[in-house]
């Protein structure tokens, strides 16, 4: 094989009480990228169409990952990366995960796949870091696994993948505003509560448990983010009136996808999902701010060979 066309999904982390652990795939949002062989020795970006982004591999965040395996791999060839663009950086909703994720899975592949997932991630995580200033795998991970995942450690990586409920589907808010997911951790405390500490945890685990059983109503009733989304939530126009509304809607639960300013809002079954949908449209065409939404299954396979 000398060249593959790729599938990045984007991904919601956190995902309200699992702040830096948590994750969840989408389905049908997504970057593509082409990784092709060359005689060439390096790594190229040949192509970078979507927001502005260099093509200087230093600069970028799939380039950065792609020399981490690289520099691992030492071919004696080299690669030429096109990436097409299509999650908007800083939209909270894993852009950077997607880059990151999607330029050392098709390198592998073309490599005849040497490289474990786990060592993927660690690849991965350098070009992560670029963007948050901190390497952290709560978006990678379920980009690579598909469904949700739990990032039991980084140092080394130990990733659990956790069932996902059939009928389960996310729809996410992006109001188009950009949040730095730099910025967005600069306003977190450096210490909390026990008492604030003790809540998350228990929420934490009544929601794997809740995953690993169907349990749609204990899946509602663990998403609640005491650590983050008091301070992050007000840098998300109207946040208070969209969460209430989809819980009028029938959304299980709703919070802020990664470090904002994406809302997401999980539901039992694609009707339901439609009509949160629906009704949160209502409140944003009231905002003057220009968003986008989507209605997304769970997408339980991850990053994807296109052909």
């Amino acid at each position: 094989m000398q060249e593959v066309k790729i599938f990045s999904p984007a991904t919601v982390a956190n995902v309200a009480c699992g702040f830096d652990v948590l994750g969840f795939c989408l389905d049908g949002i997504g970057d593509e990228m082409i990784i092709r062989k060359s005689k060439e020795k390096g790594v190229r970006i040949v192509v970078s169409e979507g927001f502005d982004l260099p093509l200087s591999v230093e600069k970028n965040i799939a380039g950065v990952s792609a020399q981490a395996l690289y520099k691992k791999a030492n071919p004696d060839f080299g690669f030429e990366l096109e990436i097409y663009k299509h999650i908007k950086p800083g939209s909270g909703i894993g852009s950077s995960a997607a880059s990151a994720i999607g330029s050392v899975f098709g390198m592998n592949l073309l490599l005849g796949n040497p490289f474990s997932q786990n060592e993927l991630i660690e690849f991965a995580m350098k070009g992560e870091a670029l963007a948050s200033a901190d390497e952290h795998a709560d978006n990678i991970a379920p980009a690579l696994f598909g469904g949700f995942t739990l990032v039991k450690n980084t140092k080394p990586v130990h990733i659990l993948q956790i069932p996902t409920p059939r009928e389960l589907y996310a729809v996410i808010v992006h109001p188009q505003i950009e949040i730095k997911t730099s910025e967005a951790r600069s306003v977190l405390p450096q210490q909390i509560d026990l008492k604030d500490a003790t809540t998350q945890w228990a929420n934490l685990g009544s929601l794997v448990h809740a995953l690993h059983t169907n349990d749609y109503t204990l899946i509602g009733e663990s998403l609640n983010d005491v650590v983050a989304e008091p301070y992050r939530s007000k840098a998300i126009p109207n946040y208070d009136m969209l969460k209430k509304t989809a819980k009028n809607a029938g959304a299980l639960g709703t919070s802020i996808s990664g470090s904002g300013p994406s809302i997401f809002s999980l539901c039992e079954g694609k009707d339901i999902a439609e009509n949160v949908n629906k009704e949160q449209i209502k409140i944003l065409n009231s905002m003057g701010v220009p968003f986008e939404t989507y209605v997304s299954k769970i997408n339980t396979k991850g990053v994807t060979i296109v052909k």
